[in-house]
């Protein structure tokens, strides 16, 4: 009986240009994480802000201090980003650090709007003057450096290519509340968050978690959401991001049909701080990843 040798390799090899950028693009991002998160504010010509997450982003160097990212060329239309054409125009931008509260409403601003719409807005988050550049800064960030761009090294002008964006970091703004007692920045205090491949992010404090991307650019956010949610004592800046991720509210006969089938919630509409007991639910159905059973908790008082 003869024996048939099978050489089983342990790599998979892969070769640029022989497979598609999209394979290329997921191979790549999911070897190389977790990477950091570049949330860039930017200004068009006219003065509307524009607020984008970049993981293609890091320190280069602190003497002088530059930090550099990349808004690649989309590799299913070959379009460039507004983060992109702004700076081209301004040679400015804020580069501001994610921590683990701001991550839904920073994937929120990740959605492709159209150009002009503010992310500060869609988004809530609370654009601050900047001292020495025109872009604001993300007042929620723990860490928001000003920037002023030195070079824009561009690698090639095909579907995927990436924009070096070379700043330099001209006046950093760290929040005193993430300092530990010898005057550095606490790691778990900062509580930052990095970009996996796919949907995966690692949090510096706990490791990987996952976040669903919005459904494209037209979705609730915090510009279409009621007033009284969106200025929640309950819910948190994570909590609505989630909430805005969906791309409308429950129908009125949505909500009727979900009433009626959890009878026990009628209860709550005839108690006091209706506001609040409905929010807190909301809370931990949002906790479970269910947002729209959250939706039509919130909405119940309205039917």
């Amino acid at each position: 009986m003869r024996l048939k040798l099978v050489i089983v390799s342990e790599y998979k090899t892969i070769i640029p240009g022989e497979v598609s950028v999209p394979e290329l693009h997921g191979f790549l991002l999911g070897s190389v994480n977790p990477r950091p998160i570049a949330f860039v504010s930017s200004v068009d010509e006219n003065g509307n802000h524009n607020l984008s997450p970049f993981s293609f982003f890091n320190v280069f160097s602190a003497n002088p201090p530059i930090v550099v990212f990349s808004p690649a060329r989309r590799g299913r239309d070959n379009t460039t980003k507004h983060t992109y054409e702004n700076i081209k125009r301004t040679m400015e931008c804020t580069v501001n650090i994610v921590n683990y509260d701001m991550t839904h409403q920073m994937v929120l601003s990740s959605a492709e709007y159209p150009a002009g719409t503010s992310e500060f807005v869609k988004a809530g988050f609370t654009p601050v003057k900047s001292d020495l550049v025109k872009p604001p800064r993300v007042g929620e960030s723990p860490s928001q450096m000003e920037c002023k761009v030195r070079d824009i090294i561009n690698y090639g002008e095909v579907a995927g290519g990436g924009n070096l964006i070379i700043a330099e970091v001209v006046k950093l703004h760290i929040k005193t509340s993430i300092l530990g007692d010898n005057g550095k920045i606490d790691p778990f205090k900062i509580d930052t968050v990095a970009r996996g491949g796919g949907l995966w992010y690692t949090r510096a404090k706990d490791g990987l978690f996952s976040i669903l991307n919005p459904k494209g650019n037209d979705n609730i956010g915090f510009d279409k959401m009621p007033e009284r949610i969106r200025n929640s004592k309950v819910l948190t800046g994570n909590d609505l991001g989630q909430l805005g991720k969906q791309n409308e509210l429950p129908s009125r006969d949505e909500v009727i049909d979900f009433v009626s089938k959890n009878p026990e919630l009628n209860n709550l509409l005839n108690e006091g701080e209706i506001e609040q007991r409905l929010h807190t639910l909301a809370k931990g159905s949002l906790e479970k990843g269910d947002v729209e059973t959250a939706w039509k908790i919130l909405m119940m008082n309205k039917v």
